[in-house]
């Protein structure tokens, strides 16, 4: 296990924007800016692996919208979050980002969104332990003796491991809500 820092990608046709996001994250993240598509295309190619994308949606050339779909295809599966000055319609719905900012957007809230779009990956990595874990101790009850499923050690460790990734993923959830719906916490 790394204790390297998670990543960013900030890409917009803007220098002076993707300095000021670098700026803001670089104490907590390793950040990457990308001026363009090709930038951004070449950044994920090579040795960079993106946590968060931070991506514009007007650019010349190829459009934020453009690059988004390109970047799925070639298996980018990290969170995207479009901060663009386009107010959002109902083309947003068919689009494969995670959130959705409108510029002009400050320090806290651009902070705020990658934290919380890394919080929600983590949650979603620990619901599938959960599944997957909750899946083996069915297929187990299911195929075998009660008593001797229930005595068996190896049983009894995924029981725990079962008990402690729900825990975990009931924190994380309930962190999720409060930073989602803080009005509804306090």
């Amino acid at each position: 296990m790394t204790d390297a820092p998670q990543t960013v990608l900030t890409v917009d046709d803007e220098p002076s924007l993707t300095e000021l996001y670098a700026a803001w994250l670089a104490d907590a993240y390793e950040v990457r800016q990308a001026n363009d598509a090709a930038a951004a295309l070449d950044a994920v190619a090579s040795d960079f692996d993106p946590d968060v994308v931070l991506l514009d949606r007007q650019m010349p050339e190829t459009t934020g919208d453009e690059l988004l779909d390109t970047l799925r295809a070639e298996g980018v599966d990290c969170p995207v979050v479009m901060v663009t000055a386009v107010d959002p319609e109902f083309d947003v719905v068919s689009m494969p980002f995670d959130d959705y900012l409108v510029k002009p957007v400050g320090r806290d809230e651009v902070t705020r969104t990658v934290e919380a779009s890394l919080t929600r990956e983590t949650y979603d990595e620990q619901v599938r332990d959960y599944f997957a874990l909750a899946r083996k101790r069915a297929v187990l009850e299911a195929s075998t003796a009660v008593t001797e499923v229930h005595d068996h050690p190896a049983y009894r460790e995924l029981r725990r491991e079962l008990d402690r990734v729900s825990r975990t993923a009931d924190r994380t959830r309930d962190d999720l809500l409060r930073r989602e719906r803080p009005f509804e916490h306090d």
